[in-house]
């Protein structure tokens, strides 16, 4: 068999690489688009210039400094989205600082293992946002902060960490204001800030995010600035993102949709990045979409459900909408189709990827057809190859569904201080190994299929459950569904579909069993089926499946058997 006929594909040589780092971007940005906007913060009414993001950036930077963060430092944040977390983002870039992104919805024992695996010298922290009071839980670990002088917190359980900094005008004993850290810069701080900037290297650390754990602890993926300033780059360039256009990003910043696809695309293309929420609101994206005539959206495929359910969503003029992209889980080609019909987003992309790839490493363009569009995740990213590999390592024929491994300049370092893991995920060829079923066809078009640990073997017959999910997206009074493999005595595994119904329908296990006869071969029909208001989610709008199958293996009282 030929090479041409394997499932192994190599994206575009052009255009090339960005060889800079993230500052240096800025600077160019700044020289290019001065005085367009780069930042809109509605919920916090900011509006920031290129220019000004560039100078508050390098008084944070400078405050910064004076602090004693620098070059390979690690900076945490921990707050929703906002100006202050940007700015942080691009302050600890401008003097080589490793941004360490923590999710938002931590608690206790994860923010006390984030910061001790990473050692963060300089945290910030919104006060409280919801029932998350940041504030209070850092000083339980760290009582020593009210009796510390702000910058010099001395911890035993938390050695690395000398400084915390509040966003908010509160000031507390022990912290720093934000707004304070940028006064104590000066004109040779500054002038120290642009001095580091033109030293770094591309290739240097500079992110690290925590990967969701949902076995095991989680994994602190290592991402440098060549990592990551090119994939928001070409995600920018595949949805046609140009100087002048505003993109809502809803999706939280501590994700790599949200800081690199989202704010490192803006950057490289003179957009404008504009937060409508603290965390994800669907009326308050169809509100700053329609207020700021925002052209491209991103989104997970379950806020796109949410935004179209929205029941005031035909008050709402969202006809300034072009562009956007759907990723961070697979996509319903039903859903795609209505974000395309309602929401006017013809150029609308969807893209793959994960974490430890920079993210996306697949993703569709405004140039592919329709109907590839929707029910593919595109081909290849530019300086990329994929391949699909069997459970011996061999490339597998087009269309044959296997592991799908990736290899390029969007492949992490590594994962923080874990040589081993590090080891199992990027072979010794330079492959990340995903953990995600994917197909490559004769185009080169993928498609996802599962992941390695969903799939379900049902009497010795594999069963994708993405694929049926498809399918019961088709029913006209299905909103959105998750199908998992639950223990079974006689098949070994056997389906069960949650399903959440559209606002105002009714339904039963026959409506939707009737809908399958005859059109889905018999085994791929649920044998458990229930109807549901809403699934585990993450804080990034992902399903956790693990969670569905643990509920109901409970309420079934199912057993996984046991092997000799």
């Amino acid at each position: 068999m030929s090479k041409t006929q394997l499932s192994h594909v190599r994206g575009a040589s052009e255009p090339a690489l960005i060889e800079k780092t993230i500052g240096t971007a800025l600077e160019e940005a700044v020289a290019k688009w001065g005085d367009r906007l780069a930042l809109i913060s509605a919920h916090q009414s900011i509006r920031l210039t290129y220019k000004e993001l560039l100078q508050r950036t390098d008084d944070l930077a400078a405050g910064l400094l004076k602090l004693g963060l620098g070059r390979g430092d690690r900076i945490g944040i921990w707050s929703p989205n906002g100006a202050e977390w940007t700015l942080t983002q691009f302050a600890a870039a401008r003097i080589g600082a490793i941004l360490v992104t923590i999710n938002p919805a931590y608690r206790l024992s994860e923010v006390d293992y984030t910061l001790r695996k990473v050692s963060v010298k300089v945290l910030v922290a919104a006060e409280r946002f919801k029932t998350s009071d940041y504030v209070g839980m850092i000083e339980e670990l760290a009582p020593q902060i009210s009796s510390s002088k702000p910058g010099a917190l001395v911890c035993p359980k938390l050695p690395a960490l000398k400084t915390v900094v509040v966003i908010g005008p509160s000031a507390r004993p022990g912290w720093l204001t934000f707004e304070s850290v940028a006064h104590k810069a000066d004109e040779a701080s500054r002038r120290d800030v642009v001095k580091i900037a033109r030293a770094l290297d591309r290739n240097d650390a500079i992110n690290i995010q925590f990967t969701s754990g949902t076995t095991g602890s989680p994994k602190g993926a290592t991402l440098s600035h060549r990592n990551i300033l090119n994939n928001g780059f070409f995600v920018g360039r595949s949805i046609g993102l140009e100087a002048g256009d505003r993109l809502c990003i809803p999706v939280p910043l501590y994700h790599c949709f949200g800081m690199v696809m989202g704010n490192l695309g803006c950057l490289t293309h003179g957009a404008t990045m504009v937060y409508p929420a603290p965390v994800f609101d669907p009326e308050s994206v169809l509100k700053t979409v329609a207020a700021e005539k925002c052209t491209g959206l991103y989104g997970v495929p379950t806020m796109f459900i949410a935004v179209l359910g929205h029941p005031d969503f035909a008050k709402y003029d969202v006809s300034s909408l072009r562009t956007g992209c759907m990723a961070g889980s697979p996509c319903p080609v039903e859903v795609m189709k209505q974000v395309i019909a309602k929401l006017h987003m013809r150029d609308v992309t969807i893209a793959y990827g994960m974490t430890e790839t920079s993210p996306v490493s697949f993703q569709s363009s405004g140039s592919d057809p329709l109907e590839r569009r929707v029910s593919t995740i595109g081909r290849v990213q530019p300086h990329l190859e994929v391949k699909i590999v069997d459970e011996h390592g061999n490339t597998v024929p087009r269309k044959t569904p296997g592991e799908l491994c990736t290899r390029g300049y969007s492949v992490m370092i590594g994962y923080w201080d874990d040589p081993e893991r590090t080891r199992e995920a990027v072979d010794s060829e330079g492959w990340m190994h995903t953990g995600d079923l994917g197909t490559i066809d004769e185009e080169g078009y993928g498609n996802i299929v599962g992941r390695i640990k969903d799939m379900v073997i049902r009497g010795g017959e594999n069963l994708y459950p993405r694929e049926i999910e498809e399918f019961l997206y088709t029913h006209p009074k299905v909103a959105d569904v998750q199908v998992v493999g639950l223990p079974d005595r006689k098949y070994g595994e056997e389906l069960c579909a949650w399903i959440r119904l559209a606002p105002g329908e009714t339904a039963d296990e026959a409506d939707i069993r009737a809908f399958c006869a005859g059109r889905i071969a018999h085994n791929k029909v649920p044998r458990y089926i229930r109807f549901v208001n809403e699934f585990p989610m993450t804080v990034t709008g992902k399903v956790q499946k693990f969670l569905i199958r643990q509920q109901m293996m409970e309420e079934l009282g199912l057993v996984v058997e046991k092997t000799a």
